[in-house]
């Protein structure tokens, strides 16, 4: 199965992707195809060649619309939690808090009602195990891979009460095990 990433490498082409909204109502023609889009039929053929060997066409130059529903199914889904992400000890309440605030791992904002914002950074302070120490930059590190300002992450960790801080090193004091 060809990847969604590299679906976009070749598909992201004028030519390729007329290609493909050809194939996609019946074989393509190749001739007929490149007389509409005003290229070289060895253009268009050349095209067709990067199709087929992706997996996108068929040997019929038809579309291959299972390969599009691999491709489909691969992709993240938008909004949607990683539902390993949300096990813990959350009531389906607080998952449902949770959900509104995570699109796959990544935190869409920083809820600013504290109940909320406390039950996000008790997920985040999760990532931290109890007794280990950090320095700065492995906390900046971690909150980073959620949410682009982690440096608020880390603040709030510190104000709440889940991590503690003593001269640039961070361990948890908090949050749920």
């Amino acid at each position: 199965m060809l990847p969604p990433s590299a679906f976009l490498r070749v598909a992201l082409d004028p030519v390729r992707l007329a290609v493909l909204g050809r194939a996609a109502v019946g074989p393509v023609d190749v001739e007929a195809l490149a007389a509409d889009l005003g290229e070289h039929p060895r253009k268009v053929l050349k095209a067709v060649g990067a199709l087929r060997e992706a997996g996108l066409l068929s040997a019929d130059l038809r579309l291959d619309r299972e390969a599009l529903r691999a491709i489909a199914t691969a992709l993240p889904q938008a909004g949607m939690v990683d539902p390993a992400f949300l096990e813990g000890p959350w009531t389906d309440e607080e998952a449902a808090v949770l959900s509104r605030f995570f699109a796959g791992t990544r935190l869409t904002s920083i809820p600013s009602a504290r109940g909320k914002r406390r039950l996000v950074l008790e997920r985040l302070a999760m990532e931290f195990e109890p007794g280990l120490r950090y320095r700065e930059r492995e906390v900046n590190l971690t909150l980073e891979a959620f949410h682009p300002d982690y440096t608020s992450l880390r603040r709030y960790l510190v104000d709440e009460g889940l991590l503690t801080r003593e001269d640039g090193v961070y361990w948890r004091t908090g949050g749920r095990v």
